[in-house]
């Protein structure tokens, strides 16, 4: 690489790459963003990382962090402004994120894809999905946040999986009996920080103009 930045393959709608996204923001750590479309991965991806998932960074030294939460903690180690890893809360955030990456993201998979997993219902897959819920929404009742009254490194590694869930069928989700998880969600789906987390950009070719995210100071 001849950048000056490290540089991250991404995928808009990807919850592993959003949350590297986040780390990214919430660590206000600028690195060049090229958006990957999953059905034409670039070779230069490919190169320097066979497995041919999101999020991939290459740091400016070519060595290369191939999971989200590497990439997160990565970031989050260089700067961390709001400090999301509080040594306070740190084994108690690993643990939920454990809980959320293994158990719920298991669940979650066949609920959204209830028709490829015949073997359960889509209500019993939600269901099921729905123990995590619980344990999210008994933690709301204590703070604002997961942890505590402010964002910990757990939050943003835990909402896109939480929004991904809401988002097999929305009415649903807010029909169910976890109000403090729906507007701890809500709120997360209008954080500044989040909106330019999505911001949508065009897959990246090689020529493109260099993607510097974030763009502007976000702290």
């Amino acid at each position: 690489m001849t950048s000056s930045l490290h540089c991250l393959y991404s995928f808009r709608r990807c919850p592993y790459a959003m949350r590297a996204r986040l780390g990214l923001l919430f660590a206000d750590f600028p690195v060049e963003l090229r958006e990957v479309t999953l059905k034409n991965k670039p070779p230069q991806m490919l190169d320097i990382s066979p497995k041919g998932t999101v999020p991939v960074l290459q740091r400016i030294d070519g060595t290369v962090l191939e999971e989200s939460l590497e990439i997160m903690f990565w970031a989050l180690e260089q700067q961390d402004p709001q400090q999301l890893l509080d040594a306070q809360f740190l084994h108690q955030a690993n643990a939920l994120i454990e809980q959320n990456d293994n158990e719920f993201k298991h669940w979650l998979n066949r609920y959204k894809y209830a028709d490829r997993h015949l073997e359960m219902t889509q209500i019993e897959y939600r269901q099921k999905g729905e123990v995590f819920l619980q344990v999210l929404e008994d933690l709301l009742t204590k703070h604002a946040y997961l942890l505590a009254d402010n964002v910990t490194i757990a939050d943003i590694a835990i909402m896109p999986f939480v929004r991904q869930f809401a988002h097999v069928d929305r009415t649903v989700f807010y029909s169910l009996p976890y109000p403090k998880l729906q507007l701890w969600l809500q709120q997360w789906l209008a954080h500044p920080l989040f909106l330019q987390a999505m911001t949508k950009f065009q897959p990246w070719q090689e020529g493109d103009e260099m993607v510097i995210f974030p763009t502007i100071k976000t702290i």
